[in-house]
């Protein structure tokens, strides 16, 4: 699988957003919050996500711009433990990464809090999928 995190990664659907929020649990990791739904895997790619960085938090949009990126890279490095469980399970997610912390932590840290949001991800989503077998 390749290292790459291209414009097939991003979701820009309005009314998948939108479904995204009203019916997607939410991780948390700090500095990191994740909201994701889940649905039965079609075509493309294992997940989709956008990438969020507050105005509130940041007010110039530099910095904004900066958080963004060292957590697109943070995602790039770490997707292969999110997208082999996926592909393994069938499944397909949508995914909002929101970064709530007023002060820019390094790329190293950055990457593994996103492994650890991650393997909570997984972890959820490895609870509710056997809750779905037992039943």
């Amino acid at each position: 699988m390749d290292q790459k995190l291209g414009k097939s990664y991003k979701l820009c659907s309005h009314k998948r957003i939108q479904a995204l929020f009203k019916v997607g649990k939410s991780v948390r990791c700090f500095p990191l919050v994740g909201v994701y739904s889940i649905y039965q895997r079609t075509d493309g790619e294992p997940f989709q996500l956008v990438i969020s960085a507050p105005k509130r938090q940041f007010k110039k949009a530099h910095d904004r711009n900066r958080v963004k990126r060292l957590m697109k890279e943070a995602i790039r490095e770490n997707k292969l433990t999110l997208s082999s469980y996926l592909l393994e399970q069938q499944l397909q997610i949508d995914l909002f990464i929101s970064y709530t912390n007023p002060e820019i932590i390094t790329v190293d840290r950055l990457s593994q809090k996103i492994n650890q949001l991650f393997k909570l991800i997984i972890h959820d989503l490895a609870k509710t999928h056997s809750n779905e077998t037992t039943l």
